[in-house]
């Protein structure tokens, strides 16, 4: 009998030292996405730089964002000022390293807010059907009537412009599709045989949700997300664009826009490319990333990715 408990005993110390680690695990789920998808972790990268880029702003602007230099005019381009000098004087470097501050935080905080909400409204959709459903889908239907643009316009004319108003209204108008989507993928794992057997038991429809369902919506959930993420960007952008957004002198990529264009018909070329430029490498980032992590979670391309 001891004979037999040593042997147990080393056949699992064995067992532990071959089973990898989390560290190993990591950098091998890390390796495999690089592989799979190069354009995607460029596009991780640019996301991981651009964030850092908003938290140490300080030490990286060469300037304060609001500092005015009345000798700097719309100056181009120069050693002094490398990406121009606004018609203020305030440097366009400084303020699009800062702007990336509330661009980010605004995008970042809409998405988490309104695709959690999504999460749970699909779950609940999906999982209970019936009249609730019905309700729901029919109030999405009268969301997803309005373009996302529209309907972001009038939520911000109903409760004012201003920081968290603009995450509030951005992040409503990001719930519909998220509910959508992960109301269908509830739709097909509800059907699986290990939800049917946690019913048979007896275990409650909220628990059923919580700990059978809803984990499995955590990988559309993440694409969903990250998608989400260029559109919400540029949501912020057009709002800002148009006024309506974060109010100046706050600096953020969209009102930088907004602000040379409404006071000039034909402003400096450095005042528009710049500002447009960062936007545009946002939000292309976000798509790359979200299809490459669409590719690397989806369980019919795993197989192939390894």
């Amino acid at each position: 009998m001891s004979l037999f408990t040593a042997n147990q005993a080393a056949g699992q110390q064995l067992a532990a030292q071959q089973e990898p680690t989390w560290i190993e695990q990591t950098m091998g789920a890390l390796g495999r996405f690089i592989r799979s998808s190069p354009m995607g972790a460029v596009a991780s990268l640019i996301w991981i730089l651009l964030i850092l880029m908003a938290i140490f702003a300080p030490n990286l602007a060469p300037y304060d964002p609001q500092e005015a230099d009345y000798g700097a005019i719309r100056q181009a381009p120069s050693a002094q000022h490398w990406l121009g000098a606004d018609d203020l004087g305030r440097d366009i470097l400084s303020r699009i390293i800062f702007g990336a501050r509330i661009t980010l935080m605004v995008s970042i905080s809409s998405v988490l807010i309104g695709d959690l909400l999504g999460f749970l409204w699909g779950v609940a959709s999906g999982y209970l059907g019936g009249r609730f459903d019905l309700i729901s889908q029919r109030i999405l239907d009268v969301l997803m009537s309005f373009p996302t643009l529209i309907l972001a316009l009038l939520l911000l004319v109903v409760i004012g412009a201003g920081l968290t108003t603009v995450i509030i209204a951005i992040a409503i108008t990001r719930i519909p599709a998220s509910t959508r989507v992960i109301r269908s993928v509830v739709l097909s794992i509800k059907e699986n045989a290990y939800v049917d057997a946690a019913r048979m038991v007896g275990v409650k429809p909220l628990w059923v949700m919580l700990r059978h369902v809803a984990p499995q919506c955590f990988a559309p959930l993440i694409v969903i997300a990250t998608l989400n993420l260029g559109g919400a960007i540029f949501a912020e952008a057009s709002l800002s664009f148009l006024g309506l957004g974060i109010p100046p002198p706050a600096p953020s990529w969209g009102n930088m826009l907004g602000g040379v264009l409404a006071a000039s018909f034909k402003p400096s070329w450095w005042l528009v490319v710049y500002p447009g430029l960062a936007i545009t490498i946002a939000v292309m980032s976000a798509n790359l990333l979200g299809d490459a992590l669409r590719d690397f979670l989806d369980p019919k391309l795993r197989q192939r990715l390894e």
